[in-house]
């Protein structure tokens, strides 16, 4: 018996750009010590207060079923938070809540495309992207952000791919994983340009929008005549430290949240109700528990920027936002991929090699700020002596 081909057909490659993260959890499960900076993940538990209202919850009996687009009262702040962030008017009608930020990426994919279509990504990319696009049964296309240009997607690039694909949508993330950039409004208002010129579909994952560190973050579909084709992807887990919780939303035009809530209603079913209590209680507390969990990687950036000064191997490329710094090793000679694989074998420091993102990352790492500031230092000197000695042995 075989299977059927569309989980097969999801792979847009023979690599699903995890492999340095397998072999170090392989590594840590045999006793090994290693430095893990790979995986974007809040180094500090979710807050006590929205701990204790999903305990709260949970025992005050709200276990049971809860499909459809969400707790009303938490769609309503939802929206309250989305109008006050973008200026953009926004009610419940525009929310549904998903099981997080990638259900929520699936389902907007799902309600857009149809086999046959394309959808475009920009790329460096957070590896599922591709085959979130694939998994409807269309075809995906990449848009390249080159390093050379501050990993800023030009309209004209995005533009040439719908022309020459015929695409329906286009998919970007600002601030960005991996590379920590942070949109400038001219690229905001370009890609918002190229969409309307072309007749895109707009999702933009913004999960990352509480974490700017230069800059402002703009969300497109605060421009004129994008609010009628932008899907917004949110997610509880980056800015309140929530990842385990599985809470996202999408937030869009009333007829695509109606028939995203279809989907649902067909596969998740909706989500654990005490969690969207403990959401409730967390977007509660405002944006001082936002800024308390934004702080240590605001710091860490500075203490990478630091640690890397003065090297000839090793440069820090464009990052003013999330919990990621790219670093541009392409002077070692190596691609990511090798370098990263080395540096685990002679230092035991995991980083992600900007491959694993698609190859407009090529010669580049990522790096998550998750490591302590007393820690952080020595892994990235350790990092460095690594690129120079690399480089000093291929020169």
């Amino acid at each position: 018996m075989q299977i059927g081909n569309r989980i097969p057909s999801m792979k847009a490659s023979g690599k699903d750009g995890w492999e340095i993260v397998y072999r170090t959890r392989a590594l840590l499960a045999a006793g090994e010590p290693v430095v893990n900076l790979t995986i974007g993940e809040p180094d500090r538990p979710t807050d006590r207060r929205v701990l204790d209202a999903i305990h709260a919850a949970a025992v005050g009996g709200l276990t049971g079923y809860t499909h459809g687009p969400g707790l009303p009262e938490l769609r309503v702040a939802i929206a309250e938070r989305v109008t006050r962030r973008t200026g953009v008017p926004t009610t419940a009608a525009n929310v549904i809540v998903t099981p997080g930020g990638q259900a929520a990426l699936f389902a907007a994919h799902m309600v857009l495309l149809q086999p046959g279509d394309t959808g475009l990504f920009v790329t460096p990319h957070y590896p599922t992207y591709p085959s979130t696009i694939l998994s409807t049964g269309a075809a995906c296309a990449s848009v390249a952000a080159r390093a050379e240009d501050g990993f800023q997607p030009r309209a004209e690039a995005i533009m040439a791919a719908q022309q020459g694909t015929g695409a329906r949508s286009l998919l970007v993330n600002t601030p960005n994983n991996p590379t920590g950039v942070v949109y400038a409004a001219e690229t905001v208002e370009g890609i918002a340009a190229a969409c309307r010129e072309t007749d895109l579909w707009l999702i933009s994952d913004e999960v990352y929008d509480t974490q700017v560190w230069e800059g402002r973050h703009l969300s497109p579909r605060a421009l004129p005549g994008m609010a009628e084709r932008t899907l917004v992807i949110g997610s509880m887990s980056k800015s309140h430290a929530m990842t385990g919780s599985r809470l996202g939303w999408i937030v869009g035009p009333e007829d695509v949240i109606a028939a995203a809530t279809v989907l649902a209603t067909n596969t998740t079913y909706g989500v654990v109700p005490y969690i969207q209590k403990g959401a409730l209680a967390a977007l509660a507390l405002g944006e001082a528990l936002e800024e308390e969990i934004a702080a240590p990687f605001r710091r860490r950036r500075a203490i990478v920027r630091d640690a890397v000064a003065g090297s000839r191997a090793v440069r820090v490329s464009a990052s003013a936002g999330a919990m990621y710094v790219m670093l541009d090793i392409r002077a070692t000679g190596l691609s990511g991929e090798e370098f990263a694989h080395g540096l685990l074998d002679a230092e035991r420091i995991a980083v992600m090699p900007g491959e694993s993102f698609g190859a407009a990352a090529a010669g580049h790492l990522r790096v998550a700020l998750t490591l302590a500031d007393d820690w952080l230092p020595d892994a990235l000197h350790r990092i460095v002596a690594h690129a120079e000695r690399v480089m000093q042995q291929s020169g």
